[in-house]
């Protein structure tokens, strides 16, 4: 069953907040997302506009803005009036939570702990796949240049580098030195360490400097469907990480704006069957629908599973001065 509205859409609870101050800020929400989500919220937005004129007989403005995940957090962090986040990693959320922007209970306002669709981490190869990449090892190959994006500012590529090192240890029957060495010789062959998940794309497909794009499927789906299926291929390796994608409505805004009721029915939205819908039209993975494709193979691991969780991830990872940076500064 869909995740049904709440009574948010009522619009004499709209009329009944205060004055023309407060309606005119609620006709207008700014949603601060990932670098890679322009297209599904590009077709979310109207949809959602016109659920909300239906059941309100208002008209709602809704904003973007897209950089990689991380990056998007310090934008708040720094000043950025969102009422909304719609992020892919969860230590960018927990970041605006310790900052007092986001309430600490966030993953129990909404079904899913909050994260209405999910992508798994793969390989996007050209036609044919000339360069024959089927597993993390081929990566390391001599001659293979590999597109990815830096994981301390975006969560595209903590999922990457986090694919790697466990395909490694699962795998590949790696301890600490090993997972460590091999994950150095994935970066060896990474000529541009892209921000964000859109600018990898452009540096695989769009300037071709580059032999495989590792990225989220729905990235690789959306390369498919804009310069076609005979195009590029979609490669789904035998170690692949499950991407949970949180959303929250951002409590030090919406309280500040007025705007919690409108913000609240976006996100619900997401969890309705026209939310979930386009969600798996954009190639993500709804949470409540049928219309997600299965993996093409490969086993799905669960990061909190693997790793022990986020929090501890960040810190051995990705916090300055972790192991990304002992390999990537003065490791290689």
């Amino acid at each position: 069953m869909f995740f049904r509205l709440t009574p948010v859409f009522l619009a004499a609870g709209l009329l009944a907040t205060g004055g023309a101050s407060t309606l005119a800020a609620q006709d207008k929400i700014l949603n601060a997302s990932f670098d890679v989500s322009r297209e599904l919220f590009r077709e979310i937005n109207p949809a959602f506009r016109a659920r909300w004129k239906a059941d309100t007989g208002r008209d709602i403005d809704i904003e973007q803005s897209h950089v990689g995940s991380t990056q998007q957090a310090r934008a708040l962090l720094d000043g950025l009036q969102a009422d909304v986040v719609t992020l892919n990693q969860q230590t960018d959320m927990d970041a605006l939570t310790r900052a007092g922007l986001v309430a600490a209970d966030w993953r129990a306002r909404l079904p899913f702990h909050a994260a209405p669709y999910t992508s798994i981490v793969v390989f996007v190869v050209r036609a044919g796949n000339p360069k024959h990449i089927r597993d993390w090892d081929d990566l390391l190959r001599p001659g293979v240049r590999v597109s990815l994006v830096n994981p301390k500012t975006s969560g595209n590529g903590r999922y990457a580098f986090l694919g790697a090192w466990a395909f490694a240890s699962t795998r590949k029957g790696g301890d600490y030195g090993g997972a460590r060495a091999f994950v150095t010789g994935l970066y060896h062959n990474v000529p541009v360490l892209d921000l964000g998940g859109r600018a990898a794309t452009s540096t695989f497909a769009d300037r071709g400097l580059t032999d495989v794009l590792i990225t989220f499927e729905s990235e690789g789906r959306l390369l498919q469907k804009k310069f076609g299926a005979a195009r590029f291929e979609i490669v789904t390796p035998s170690v692949t990480l499950l991407a949970e994608f949180p959303v929250s409505v951002v409590d030090a805004v919406v309280n500040r704006r007025g705007t919690r009721k409108v913000a609240s029915a976006y996100l619900e939205f997401l969890y309705s069957k026209e939310g979930q819908t386009i969600i798996a039209r954009n190639g993500y993975r709804p949470r409540i629908s049928q219309e997600a494709a299965s993996p093409d193979g490969g086993g799905i691991l669960n990061v909190d599973q693997v790793f022990g969780g986020w929090t501890g991830i960040q810190a051995r990872f990705f916090a300055d001065g972790g192991i990304f940076d002992q390999i990537y500064e003065t490791g290689r």
